[in-house]
């Protein structure tokens, strides 16, 4: 294996690690992706990929990649305990994406690799575990295993992309402030047997909140809040919830994957350190609910990439350029997971009464419906380094 030095290397080769590869070679640098994994996770976790991503997505140049394996969520329905509240479009969003696009992880994965490959088949190193690096005055030394052997690359800059146990931030002893909420869940893709066709739809119930998405392949996806955190969820367990709170019956419907998540939120006290950068979940955990995380962790990307490029191209300015960074996406994780925590906190047991109810209303309704869904959708979040 080759040790000659790249301009970039980075930890992690999930979704974040692979599209900011992409774009960083679309910019001209060399670099290398080290990735555990010897293929994407096949367990489905998140699906929601954002207008705002799609805008990255078609600035990069391969959108259309994503719109030919996705499903549009064109709305959502709102439900308070079995009643139907209102309604809310993305059809006041900006031109052209006026939806979120539901797609399996691990297919999102596979499109940003075959990609990433296009560009240079060398770029992802898989099944290497990075174990060790040094933080120079100008460069950083990387020592990986990889075939039982141990391997060295030295680069301009390492990117910590590696996922909310991040060895990069650990390595760093950058502090990782925030806690777990109290909040737990369970979720399964059953096939859809609904009639909600292509619309997501929200139950806020005096017991506890389901959501419920279409995926391509003609399954939708439902998400149950539980007391406890269930160890080994069955899709019985699901089954039985949702039939308990809403009436509806997935009984004898085709389940093809099941799981428990409690929540959690985390921010580091710096994306930054020397000349390390940290991007994704290395840098910030926040609720899935309303599926911002993924989505958040691309626009860390591209910001990241343009901040690289900047730095390599002024060296001089390489420590104001990364501190801004580092404070202008902290400021964005925190705007993101408040955002997070009032999807989760409208699904809780004391959101239930009758004042909220009038609220939540009020919400599915113009003008109301058009800010949420904005809101929703991630707009507002601004791109600071345009």
């Amino acid at each position: 294996m080759s040790s000659s030095p790249v301009d970039i290397i980075i930890a992690g080769g999930g979704p974040v690690g692979l599209y900011l590869a992409g774009r960083l070679i679309q910019r001209g640098f060399t670099c290398r992706v080290l990735e555990k994994r010897n293929e994407p996770d096949r367990h489905s976790k998140s699906l929601g990929i954002h207008p705002v991503s799609l805008e990255l997505f078609d600035e990069a140049g391969f959108a259309e990649q994503f719109l030919e394996e996705g499903l549009k969520i064109k709305g959502g329905i709102a439900f308070w305990n079995r009643e139907k509240i209102g309604t809310i479009r993305f059809d006041d969003c900006p031109p052209p994406y006026r939806y979120i696009l539901a797609l399996p992880q691990w297919k999102t994965e596979t499109i940003l690799e075959n990609r990433l490959r296009s560009l240079d088949e060398h770029a992802l190193i898989r099944e290497a575990e990075l174990l060790d690096f040094t933080n120079g005055d100008d460069s950083v030394t990387v020592t990986f295993s990889k075939d039982g052997k141990q391997h060295s690359l030295t680069s301009s800059i390492l990117v910590g992309c590696d996922g909310k146990n991040s060895f990069v931030r650990n390595h760093l002893n950058i502090p990782f402030d925030g806690s777990p909420y109290p909040d737990c869940y369970i979720m399964g893709d059953f096939s859809d047997n609904t009639s909600f066709e292509t619309n997501a739809a929200v139950y806020l119930h005096r017991d506890g909140l389901i959501e419920s998405f279409p995926l391509p392949g003609k399954l939708r996806r439902w998400v149950v809040k539980t007391e406890t955190y269930i160890e080994k969820p069955g899709s019985g367990q699901l089954a039985a919830l949702v039939e308990q709170r809403i009436g509806h019956s997935l009984s004898g419907i085709k389940n093809v994957m099941m799981s428990s998540f409690g929540v959690q939120h985390f921010l580091a006290r710096s994306f930054h350190s020397g000349n390390v950068l940290l991007a994704g979940d290395a840098a910030h955990v926040l609720s899935p609910i309303g599926g911002q995380g993924m989505n958040l962790g691309w626009l860390d990307a591209e910001a990241c990439a343009e901040t690289i490029g900047r730095a390599i191209k002024s060296p001089e300015d390489q420590p104001k350029l990364f501190q801004k960074y580092s404070g202008e996406r902290r400021k964005i994780a925190r705007q993101v997971a408040k955002r997070a925590e009032i999807n989760m906190w409208l699904g809780r047991r004391e959101t239930s009464g009758p004042l909220m109810k009038k609220v939540v209303k009020l919400m599915v309704k113009k003008p109301f419906s058009s800010l949420f869904a904005r809101i929703f959708t991630m707009r507002g979040l601004g791109r600071w380094w345009i």
